[in-house]
């Protein structure tokens, strides 16, 4: 049994806290810090916890407290950490974990010197879906990772410290990139260094200093290129679609907009339907199990197994350090319109990798380029002539 602080009692300090006291049961939430005492109290009610605070110390101290569940506003996280140092207590921090990358180093270098327990709380890599289609691609049944796209959009975020770009960090990029970038990431290689990243963005519809919409691409070492799209100014609800392309195979995921459960209603009677669900009336999209479905069961299970186990979690605070990185790049190149840099101080995969070759051989004259089966019945192909490069037609009767 892990116990458990919870620092933050908003929209997703419930979501953490309705999984963490869900489906293994024996986790418990000793321990409630709120900004607003009656933030505190309620949360504390309703999730039967028997501490409540309004002091972010006095919570990460509590001596009945094992681990840290951050769950607050970006700006509040590294003095979380640090806390969390100084007590010696195991953390797990939602994303981003930085407002920048230099943010996110300093609480890497901070749980790695205090020789804490870390990990980073990415839901949408520990989806049912999500993880099917890893390992599918982990057993090759797709071949070589050439590109991997996420798309997540939607109205806004819930709280007002989104809005906020001094206490947000960025818009929806930093909001939203943050899971996108880690998607991509997890299906070309974790091990396989972002060296460049291409970004536009705009402030298309809401009143704000930060972006609302944007879209970028990431290059990787290996020849591979990691996609994002990103948006607050989405009407129609949230919308979490991956794709992931190989040279022997493709993978299309939809996580939760339209996922097979489809319903109507006038709104007599109806409420909650889904996460940013923008209407309970008309053709509604809901989710059979929110938690689920967004991964939250599987990743606080894996945290608490390898905590148990004195293993390291599949998401750790090293990984929201390249996340951010990768991201502060994004935001440099829709600024100056070039591809940035990924500037990694610290990197822990593989270096030098170079990209694949992509020759397939014929025969000793010729490289396949395509081979198909024509309406026909006769088999085509197209090759290259090794020496003069000619492309060539032949048709196999």
């Amino acid at each position: 049994m892990a116990k458990i602080s919870m620092l933050g009692s908003g929209f997703i300090g419930r979501f953490y806290a309705d999984s963490l006291q869900g489906q293994r049961s024996r986790d418990k939430i000793v321990s409630i810090y709120s900004r607003r005492e009656e933030s505190a109290k309620k949360f504390a009610e309703d999730y039967q916890v028997g501490h409540w605070t309004i002091d972010m110390e006095a919570s990460i101290a509590h001596p009945d407290v094992e681990v840290v569940c951050i769950s607050l506003p970006n700006n509040l996280h590294e003095a979380a950490v640090n806390l969390c140092c100084k007590h010696k207590k195991a953390v797990i921090c939602t994303k981003p974990l930085g407002r920048n990358a230099e943010e996110a180093k300093r609480m890497l270098e901070a749980v790695e010197k205090a020789g804490i327990f870390n990990g980073y709380l990415e839901d949408l890599v520990y989806t049912p879906k999500f993880l099917k289609a890893l390992e599918s691609v982990k057993n090759g049944a797709l071949g070589r990772i050439l590109w991997a796209k996420s798309r997540e959009t939607h109205p806004g975020p819930h709280s007002e410290w989104f809005w906020d770009k001094e206490q947000a960090g960025g818009g929806c990029i930093l909001d939203l990139g943050c899971h996108c970038v880690e998607i991509a990431r997890s299906f070309i290689g974790k091990d396989i260094k972002p060296v460049e990243v291409m970004c536009w963005a705009d402030t298309q519809v809401k009143p704000i200093d930060a972006e609302d919409h944007a879209i970028g691409l990431v290059k990787y070492e290996n020849g591979a290129i990691g996609q994002f799209e990103v948006s607050w100014t989405f009407r129609g609800g949230l919308d979490l679609r991956d794709e992931v392309m190989g040279t022997e195979g493709t993978i299309w995921l939809n996580s939760f907009l339209r996922t097979g459960f489809d319903m109507f209603t006038t709104g007599k009677g109806a409420d909650y339907v889904a996460e940013k669900a923008e209407s309970n009336s008309g053709w509604l999209f809901p989710v059979g199990d929110e938690l689920n479905e967004l991964g939250y069961n599987h990743m606080f299970t894996d945290m608490f197994n390898a905590m148990e186990s004195g293993q390291v979690a599949r998401e750790t605070f090293y990984d929201g350090y390249v996340v951010n990185a990768v991201l502060d790049a994004a935001y440099r190149s829709a600024q100056s319109k070039l591809w940035e840099p990924v500037k990694l101080d610290v990197w822990r995969g593989r270096t030098g990798v170079e990209k694949a070759k992509t020759l397939t051989e014929y025969d000793a004259q010729y490289y396949l380029v395509k081979e198909e089966m024509t309406h026909f019945g006769a088999k085509k192909l197209i090759l290259k002539d090794k020496q003069s490069g000619q492309i060539v037609e032949k048709v196999l009767n």
